[in-house]
């Protein structure tokens, strides 16, 4: 029992630490930056936009090369659902999201593509190889170009950092105290889940699409319904089209990389279901370009119908 209770708590301190240690990173990082006259724009297309993919992405890495494949996929699949249908779901309850044309017509469906193209990779080889993990990160160079290019249209947030009045020292001692942080609850979060997978005598696919996805994507969900309540909801609907981008070309390019990536066959519904949600995202947009309440509750249902099926799978 005390085995029990020690790896819950390792579980909960794991998403602690992987949650404030991407907030420290991305803040104290910024800041210098800044400071070095680093524009705004680089800073947020850059190390806010992957702050907070950061949880998955330390999980993912800490999983691969632990052998836990199974968490490594689930996590990256499961947070790219649970981001669109759950977290922009209850996001659309609070106040109406809307979504630029460029973004409707660009980047929604560039992560329809990208998916599809995971899916193809994981198929033809069974895994993500070393070779196919380098595409998936040009590809993803590719499109922080267009980013780039795009310039202007980028979204920033306008509130005053938190951090402008602190040293140099402060700023780079929270930032490596951020890395740190996230390292740690990766390893915490990747040995509890997988304790608890053979406790339960589940998958480390099942642990993975939902308990370490839900976890890892708290940052997104913190970041989604605070700019909804404040009233920026276009930085809601960014963050989580970005965050999904990142985790399949960045995360599992980089993780193929370091090590191939198996996928299992029943991966092939999961990676089809976060496509389908691409899908739904899309078509709940139509002609108003936004998300509503009723948005909300169609997708927040296809989430509930696709978690049954887990719990029955």
């Amino acid at each position: 029992m005390m085995t029990h209770v020690l790896n819950f708590a390792l579980l909960i301190l794991g998403f602690v630490f992987l949650v404030k240690g991407a907030d420290w990173f991305v803040d104290g990082v910024s800041e210098i930056a800044e400071r070095f006259g680093i524009p705004q724009l680089v800073i947020g297309l850059t190390i806010v936009a992957m702050g907070t993919s950061l949880p998955e992405a330390a999980v993912s890495l800490t999983s691969a090369i632990d052998g836990y494949t199974g968490i490594t996929f689930g996590n990256v699949v499961g947070s790219n659902i649970l981001n669109i249908l759950l977290i922009l779901g209850v996001t659309s309850l609070i106040a109406n999201v809307p979504v630029k044309e460029s973004t409707f017509r660009v980047e929604i469906p560039f992560v329809f593509i990208i998916t599809i193209l995971l899916l193809v990779m994981g198929y033809t080889d069974a895994k993500v190889t070393r070779v196919e993990g380098i595409i998936l990160l040009v590809i993803f160079a590719a499109f922080m170009f267009y980013l780039f290019k795009r310039g202007g249209e980028a979204d920033e947030e306008d509130e005053e950092a938190k951090w402008k009045d602190k040293s140099m020292l402060f700023l780079f001692a929270a930032s490596l105290i951020g890395i740190a942080a996230i390292k740690f609850g990766a390893d915490f979060v990747v040995d509890s889940a997988s304790y608890f997978a053979e406790l339960m005598g589940v998958s480390d696919r099942i642990i993975g699409l939902t308990v370490v996805a839900f976890g890892t994507s708290l940052p997104e969900l913190v970041t989604s319904a605070t700019a909804a309540v404040k009233g920026k909801t276009d930085i809601a609907i960014g963050n989580i089209v970005g965050s999904d981008i990142f985790n399949i070309l960045f995360i599992v390019g980089l993780t193929g990389i370091v090590t191939p990536v198996t996928f299992a066959n029943k991966f092939i519904i999961d990676t089809l279901v976060a496509a389908a949600s691409v899908v739904i995202l899309w078509l709940c947009l139509g002609r108003d370009r936004k998300l509503d309440k009723s948005s909300g509750v169609i997708m927040l249902v296809s989430y509930a119908a696709y978690f049954i099926y887990l719990l029955m799978g």
